[in-house]
């Protein structure tokens, strides 16, 4: 602190030099010859330019000071203690200086996320959805024949944008199949890149020789999306052994003409009466996670997972809607043109 001790004391030095050439411009008494004497003026400096010229030391000096009042007691002594306060006081006002506030603690972001922790960064969620279903799912329809309701696994991702290739991956992984009278709800979600592997691993153990995987849309992005991944992680691809059933293709062609476009929630609304309020769009969903990775709120990472789970009880929904009572008879392929398929009656796919 001797530097900041040197600029106090450069500071007194001037003002009492202001103060005795004011008293040397100011005249003296008159002598015996009744004649007033004065002394010649000191030319004074440029105030304008000592102002400048001292703000900078004025400036650190104060706020030296205000960090450190022990350290300017050390340096100036008991005496100058005293003053201190004072000096610290004028040069704030000379200087327009305001005590800075204390920093406010930042609010903590809500980082909670659904499920548990199975793995370093993974996330793993199962939840149950009550469903009367039994039997065989006849798919004659679709041109599927009779499918085993244990071999079904729904499945659906959340990726980290729609362009696919190496860059873009999957961060959350739902699948749904039915199991004791209801359908169980298992999700997948990483909340760093790391545990991308694990989730992998998982979701593979999910899947059998006798699987028969369903998607909307899935076997253009969401399977070849998986499979890029599992070779990108050295890990063996389960997918291409699995039969599987993308319920895009048979609704664009019996609805292609009929509703305005045959994406999902066109079908929800359609055929399920299903209007989805306070979800959050998939569009979103890349935005959400990497902004949960870069320290935000995961309040938009759960509406994703909702989000998921809807569209995985949407698929098993339309695909109990799909089926047909009995196999058709050979040739018979009925259908009101271009409107929907009625129970019992099937279309060459």
């Amino acid at each position: 602190m001797t530097q900041l001790a040197r600029r106090l004391a450069g500071l007194r030095r001037e003002a009492g030099a202001a103060g005795e050439s004011a008293a040397r411009a100011r005249p003296v008494a008159p002598d015996g010859r009744g004649a007033a004497r004065s002394e010649p003026p000191v030319p004074a400096a440029p105030t304008g330019v000592a102002v400048v010229d001292r703000l900078p030391d004025c400036r650190a000096a104060a706020n030296a000071a205000a960090r450190d009042p022990g350290a300017v007691d050390a340096e100036l002594g008991d005496a100058a203690g005293g003053a201190r306060d004072a000096a610290i006081a004028r040069l704030r006002r000379l200087l327009d200086l305001q005590p800075r506030p204390a920093p406010r603690p930042a609010p903590a972001a809500d980082r909670a996320l659904n499920g548990e922790e199975i793995a370093p960064g993974l996330r793993y969620v199962e939840t149950w959805a009550p469903w009367e279903a039994h039997g065989p799912l006849s798919l004659y329809g679709i041109g599927q024949g009779e499918v085993a309701r244990e071999h079904l696994l729904a499945f659906d991702t959340e990726t980290t944008g729609l362009a696919g290739g190496t860059g873009t991956r999957a961060f959350m992984i739902g699948a749904a199949d039915f199991r004791d009278g209801g359908l169980r709800l298992r999700q997948l979600c990483i909340a760093t890149l790391a545990a991308e592997a694990e989730m992998l691993r998982i979701f593979a153990g999910w899947l059998g020789p006798d699987t028969v995987l369903l998607s909307y849309n899935g076997k253009s992005y969401d399977r070849p999306l998986l499979s890029t991944r599992f070779r990108l992680a050295r890990q063996p691809d389960p997918l291409p052994g699995c039969g599987h059933i993308d319920l895009l293709h048979p609704m664009r062609r019996r609805y292609r003409g009929v509703w305005p476009n045959c994406r999902l929630a066109t079908a929800e609304r359609e055929l399920l009466g299903v209007v989805r309020e306070d979800d959050l769009p998939g569009a979103e969903a890349p935005a959400a996670w990497l902004g949960y990775l870069r320290g935000g709120s995961a309040a938009k990472l759960r509406r994703v997972g909702a989000h998921n789970a809807q569209d995985l009880r949407s698929l098993c929904a339309l695909l109990e809607r799909l089926t047909d009572r009995d196999p058709p008879a050979p040739g018979a392929w009925t259908a009101p043109r271009g409107g929907a398929l009625q129970p019992g009656t099937a279309r060459p796919l």
